[in-house]
């Protein structure tokens, strides 16, 4: 069975809005490798819409030497919308009634394959612990306080996780890759 994994940009203080606007100033040799690696151990996407948007509006005209545009760009990419009519970044497929999120997203762990890569989507991230879909998170934790700010779990979210590995990075960012506990 494939894995969900969420991966996040999350601040000391739980704040992963607009990640562009705070991270990159510690983005370093060491997390783009994090990066590249995670994305590689994945073969699906599934965001969000407004996730959706900000990649699909960035990543089709780009291009590098490791291939993560390539990989990027032509990844399946399955998008929880009710306001999205159609979807036209390449490869990317709409899911429009998200009642159904989880029965999709099951649906898609029993297929064969690697881990379908979560990013971003707050609202999606809630829906899946809802559903107890989530099998890893890889937060990546900057050491920034916003004091305001989207945050990654939502009041009222309730999910008991286990520290499976950290990984420190020069830049002062620290990986925290967590596990639902499941007690059986």
């Amino acid at each position: 069975m494939r894995k969900v994994v969420v991966t996040e940009f999350v601040t000391l203080d739980g704040v992963m809005d607009e990640p562009q606007n705070w991270s990159f100033p510690y983005w370093n040799d060491e997390i783009a490798k994090f990066k590249h690696d995670e994305l590689f151990a994945s073969d699906t996407h599934l965001l969000g819409r407004v996730t959706y948007q900000g990649l699909a509006a960035a990543w089709p005209s780009r291009t590098d030497e490791q291939g993560f545009a390539d990989r990027m760009n032509d990844l399946p990419k399955y998008v929880v919308s009710t306001t999205l009519h159609k979807v036209e970044w390449n490869n990317s497929h709409l899911i429009k009634d998200a009642k159904r999120v989880g029965e999709e997203v099951s649906r898609l762990k029993q297929q064969t394959g690697q881990d379908i890569l979560v990013a971003g989507s707050a609202i999606q991230v809630n829906a899946l612990i809802e559903h107890d879909l989530i099998d890893e998170y890889h937060l990546l934790i900057y050491p920034v306080v916003l004091g305001k700010g989207k945050r990654l779990f939502r009041d009222g979210s309730n999910t008991t996780l286990k520290l499976v590995e950290t990984k420190p990075f020069s830049s002062g960012v620290v990986a925290h890759i967590y596990q639902p506990d499941r007690k059986e």
